[in-house]
């Protein structure tokens, strides 16, 4: 069957509206806001390091970094562990990469920060290459008179695989802008005491290009929580729900065999001064938004979770350093 393709060009303009107003946020202080909520004394400390990392597994975090610092991440997916593809034959996975990504962070300022990296893709559309923006607007306070830590997050992917000739593959790209796709973000955190931190994420992604019947916006909501077990180690967990229509998933499982599911990823985080150290298990093949929100197909239940890791090394090119977050 030839999938007709939709192409959605009109909404490109709105996420750079989006990308700019990030960017324009940086003008206005934390500071700013409070003297809007009514805080003028000293009184309200704020909560630091929420969590210590700029990502769970699949999901943003609040956290930014400070200006003038450089933020070097590695994420790597393996193969399903158990399952029609795993199993001892491909060594529980290890045989395969289903993704891998590298990407670097800049602090703009203490709130702001600029990101790049590129990602191998987990489905057709591959060599995918992410501009992002991420902005601390609102930052728990100690006495609860800011109760949550808000930051709004906002990327750019386009990916660089060769155009298919077939019509009916999902890479038959005809113009550039067949090739973006967008994500914004709203990260609601709150750090509960020491040891207990928990996120929420509403989710708007869009891709200019999908299948027939595939959604080119959707909206999806992430939770996720980093629990504390010793100084230097914690249990960090996150789930992503996506909001589909209906009509269009089971138009896509009963004609393409597309089964789509929700992302589960739990794992283990380790830090070593510098450095964080997350070892974890999930069902999402892709570690891109654009990707892992919309196309999970993996199911736990038969096997088809994987393990990954990620490393996250932090540089400093302050004169005089800071403490860490």
């Amino acid at each position: 069957m030839i999938l007709k393709r939709i192409v959605l060009q009109k909404y490109d303009k709105y996420f750079c509206l989006i990308i700019l107003l990030l960017t324009a946020l940086n003008s206005f202080g934390q500071q700013d806001l409070e003297k809007e909520l009514g805080n003028t004394g000293p009184a309200h400390e704020k909560v630091s390091a929420t969590f210590k990392s700029t990502k769970l597994i699949n999901v943003h975090t609040n956290e930014t970094i400070f200006k003038n610092e450089l933020d070097f991440r590695i994420d790597h997916r393996f193969g399903d562990i158990a399952g029609d593809n795993g199993g001892i034959r491909r060594f529980f996975g290890l045989d395969n990469a289903t993704d891998v990504r590298i990407g670097f962070k800049y602090g703009l300022s203490d709130r702001l920060s600029v990101g790049f990296a590129r990602a191998k893709g987990a489905t057709d559309v591959q060599q995918l290459y992410e501009g992002n923006l991420k902005f601390r607007l609102l930052e728990q306070t100690t006495d609860d008179y800011i109760p949550v830590a808000v930051t709004l997050f906002g990327s750019t992917t386009a990916t660089g695989v060769t155009a298919s000739d077939d019509p009916s593959a999902g890479t038959a790209y005809r113009n550039f802008s067949d090739r973006l796709n967008f994500v914004a973000q709203v990260i609601i955190a709150r750090k509960f005491n020491s040891s207990f931190s928990f996120i929420l994420t509403p989710t708007y992604v869009h891709r200019n290009f999908t299948a027939f019947r595939d959604q080119n916006d959707l909206f999806a909501v992430s939770a996720g929580g980093r629990a504390k077990i010793s100084k230097r180690m914690a249990l960090v967990v996150d789930y992503t729900m996506p909001f589909r229509n209906s009509a269009d998933q089971d138009y896509l499982e009963e004609f393409n065999g597309l089964k789509y599911r929700n992302a589960l990823g739990a794992g283990l985080e380790i830090e070593t001064g510098g450095h964080v150290f997350n070892l974890n298990f999930t069902n999402a093949t892709a570690i891109e938004e654009m990707q892992f929100i919309p196309q999970t197909t993996s199911n736990w239940l038969k096997g088809q979770f994987r393990w990954g890791f990620s490393i996250a090394r932090r540089f400093s090119f302050h004169k005089k350093d800071k403490d860490k977050k």
